[in-house]
């Protein structure tokens, strides 16, 4: 999932041919529910869409929507600013439940994929900030509709053949060495080198050079996401995404109807993120878990029978996205950068905070 606040990420599908137009599903963000509960945005000026759609929103008590109204207005005249140790559950313990469980805790952990009493409060306002409190159209939401590779990996492949880069697939760099002259990856000399890999992989490569930066970026903890796919043959959606309820008993925050994405059609992927109690749990609870998930959200009655596909759990999707989280520099050494969404940054794990960083190396390695 993309939003419009990505902005730097679009520029960058445009950058290698890519038209975002045409690989990307765009709509005002919908969080509504399958009872027809939650929040949906409409055009225009993000804030005053946000308070409009926020009026009319089922499900919220007059009480829960002009509270977090107020706490709205109060962030916004902090500058979305918060102790460095506030947890989002701290940050809106004042909040009543309905909005907690309505929008809160679900934007949370799509946006950080740390559950909410886990989770940086200062991270998440920030994404408010320029997602629901930004431009028109920041807090669009951005769903493929073509494969994942042919929205940036192929196209980035083939822009830096055609400019002369030697792209080496399949090659992993076993050692760093750097010195006041340059860098050397497995011996090769270079004059500066970026590493552009998971965190464990550039502490590992840092682990002698780099000896701090190293044993900070090997210390991050990681939370897991979890996709179940389904095919519900009678089902039939108003929107290619749809909020969830999750709890103790149901896992899934979002699902998405992939026929109405270009996917299978009458195919359904229902989305655990920060799913680290469900990958305890086993694949077996996970899948009645889900299955009585759906059912309770569309029932047989109204949506046909519903059949169980398969899953795939992607056991560190993510850092954890916590309060005081010690993101390393990006410059370790003078020869050496790193790029990713793991070194320092306002933005959580995210495609745009991997960009935003790449882009920051190349301006650092850039002639002045």
């Amino acid at each position: 999932i993309l939003i419009g606040a990505y902005a730097r990420t679009l520029d960058l599908m445009r950058a290698v041919g890519v038209a975002p137009e045409e690989v990307l599903y765009r709509s005002p963000l919908d969080l509504r529910y399958p009872d027809g509960r939650g929040l949906q945005l409409a055009g225009g000026p993000a804030t005053l869409a946000f308070a409009v759609a926020l009026m009319r929103a089922r499900g919220f008590s007059a009480r829960g929507r002009w509270a977090l109204l107020r706490a709205a207005g109060a962030w916004a005249a902090a500058n979305f600013r918060c102790a460095p140790g506030m947890t989002v559950e701290t940050l809106c313990a004042g909040l009543p439940r309905d909005v907690r469980e309505l929008l809160i805790d679900p934007l949370c952990v799509a946006a950080l994929n740390t559950p909410a009493e886990q989770a940086s409060a200062q991270v998440l306002l920030t994404v408010l900030r320029d997602a629901l409190f930004g431009a028109p159209g920041a807090a669009d939401l951005l769903l493929p509709r073509a494969p994942l590779d042919a929205l940036l990996p192929r196209a980035a492949g083939r822009w830096l053949a055609d400019h002369g880069v030697q792209v080496r697939l399949g090659r992993r760099a076993m050692a760093l060495q750097a010195n006041e002259h340059g860098a050397h990856i497995d011996g090769e000399p270079f004059d500066r080198v970026v590493l552009a890999t998971p965190p464990g992989e550039a502490a590992r490569l840092l682990a002698a050079l780099a000896p701090a930066w190293s044993r900070d970026a090997a210390a991050f903890s990681y939370q897991p996401i979890v996709t179940a796919w389904l095919t519900a043959p009678g089902a039939r959606w108003p929107e290619p995404m749809m909020a969830l309820r999750a709890s103790g008993l149901h896992p899934a925050q979002f699902g998405f109807d992939l026929g109405a994405l270009g996917g299978p059609p009458s195919t359904y992927a229902l989305v655990v993120s920060g799913a680290a109690a469900w990958v305890d749990a086993g694949t077996e609870a996970l899948r009645a878990a889900v299955l009585d998930q759906w059912q309770d959200a569309f029932p047989a009655e109204q949506h046909g029978p519903v059949h169980w596909l398969t899953s795939r759990t992607e056991k560190r999707a993510t850092f954890a996205c916590t309060p005081r989280l010690r993101r390393s520099p990006a410059r370790p050494h003078a020869h050496v950068l790193v790029a990713g969404d793991h070194v320092e940054g306002p933005y959580p794990a995210t495609l745009e905070g991997a960009v935003r960083s790449g882009l920051a190396a190349a301006a650092a390695l850039s002639p002045a």
